[in-house]
């Protein structure tokens, strides 16, 4: 595999860092995370830690090289996740179980598999559009899908921090079976917390794609991000892979897998793992 990454990490206007990312590499495949911490419950940078700790080892355990079904990896992952949250909340004796939502992505044999919980979101930017993102768990998509509030609306809508689905809650999660995409050559994978997505308009997310160096367009967009938030800006955490490997798998196909994406239509791999601490709350 050959590609390229970039990330960047802002605390905002907030006083308390509640997002993590994480990623890891084996010689077929690669895992990276975005957690953010819920900010409306005790203990969110703790869920977001626990959450991405949890899903590192599942995935350090399980690819050897690669893995049998990332898309099954990504669903089973999760769930062992929440369980462990709330398995600390017990141990602790927590006045309150801690909860965080997340998106993950596994890249193996020229594909991707993402999946989500909350409103951490994956997107697939290809030839200056957005091929594939996923639907937020939130009142507020709810909201957008009823035609009530328009898209731009939700980042600022009061109701922005409600989330029908998160790891920690009283629910098991059950964000379905994720999606999937063949990579093609310069293709962006982006995953965020809404700190970084929610201020920005789509148009400047895509134009701010357009540069050559992924690191310096992260670092833009962050920038505007910051400044269009103002005093109210979240923590911001952006985790970005440029694909830059022209092999495709024998077993490739041309299928598209987004059963649980939005239609957008319509409206030299160096190893690395570990977690890190990020800037964001999800409140």
């Amino acid at each position: 595999m050959k590609y390229a990454l970039a990330q960047e990490q802002r605390i905002g206007m907030r006083e308390t860092n509640q997002d993590y990312t994480g990623r890891d590499a084996t010689a077929e495949a690669l895992l990276l995370i975005v957690a953010d911490g819920m900010g409306g419950y005790v203990g969110g940078e703790l869920a977001a830690e626990i959450a991405v700790g949890s899903v590192l080892h599942s995935f350090e355990n399980e690819a050897q090289p690669g893995l049998a079904e990332p898309d099954v990896f990504l669903e089973h992952a999760f769930a062992r996740a929440h369980l462990a949250i709330q398995r600390y909340a017990d141990e602790k004796e927590l006045p309150e179980v801690p909860r965080t939502v997340i998106v993950a992505c596994v890249v193996q044999a020229g594909h991707a598999w993402w999946n989500h919980v909350g409103d951490a979101r994956l997107y697939l930017i290809r030839d200056g559009r957005i091929e594939a993102k996923t639907r937020d768990h939130s009142q507020v998509q709810a909201l957008v899908d009823a035609g009530e509030i328009r898209p731009e609306q939700a980042y600022s809508h009061p109701d922005s921090t409600r989330m029908l689905q998160s790891l920690g809650a009283p629910s098991a999660p059950q964000p379905g079976p994720g999606a999937s995409a063949r990579l093609q050559k310069d293709d962006i994978l982006l995953l965020c917390s809404d700190g970084f997505w929610g201020p920005l308009r789509t148009g400047q997310l895509l134009r701010g794609l357009e540069g050559p160096s992924l690191r310096q367009c992260i670092l833009e967009l962050s920038d505007i991000a910051e400044r269009r938030a103002g005093s109210h800006g979240d923590n911001l955490t952006v985790l970005a892979m440029h694909w830059q490997d022209q092999k495709l798998s024998l077993a490739d196909g041309n299928a598209t897998r987004l059963d649980n994406c939005e239609d957008v239509a319509s409206h030299n791999a160096e190893a690395a793992s570990g977690s890190q601490h990020s800037g964001s709350g999800s409140g």
